[in-house]
């Protein structure tokens, strides 16, 4: 098996825990200021690093954070998602809309360090 558990480097680990667990519905595994692990039922759905710890060369220079990246979740919950998202008062660039590409419902918001995120039914 392979699967990736991608880690994004955030300005502020907890803020951004407590943004996509409410968002989400995930949990947190990790805990702490330099490090989290989001996990669902048990499958790592992100991690989030604090920026500049730990010396990771990618990880360095906030220099337009997530340019070139998207995170896409596929859920089944999307109307509860949107709703949360509403409530966290987060920066939606398109509402619920039908995607021809992919034929399916989705919205697109950005997170607390302005990463891209697409939410897919």
């Amino acid at each position: 098996m392979i699967r990736t558990e991608p880690i994004i480097a955030v300005d502020n680990v907890p803020k951004s825990s407590q943004f996509y667990q409410k968002l989400l519905g995930c949990t947190g595994q990790h805990g702490g200021e330099t490090f989290e692990i989001l996990t669902d039922n048990g499958t790592v759905i992100l991690c989030l690093h604090k920026w500049g710890e730990h010396d990771h060369p990618t990880m360095l220079d906030q220099i337009n954070a997530g340019n070139g990246f998207i995170l896409f979740f596929r859920v089944d919950n999307l109307q509860q998602i949107f709703e949360n998202a509403t409530l966290l008062n987060a920066v939606i660039e398109k509402d619920i809309h039908y995607n021809e590409n992919s034929l399916k419902d989705q919205f697109i918001l950005r997170d607390p360090d302005n990463y891209y995120l697409i939410v897919s039914a």
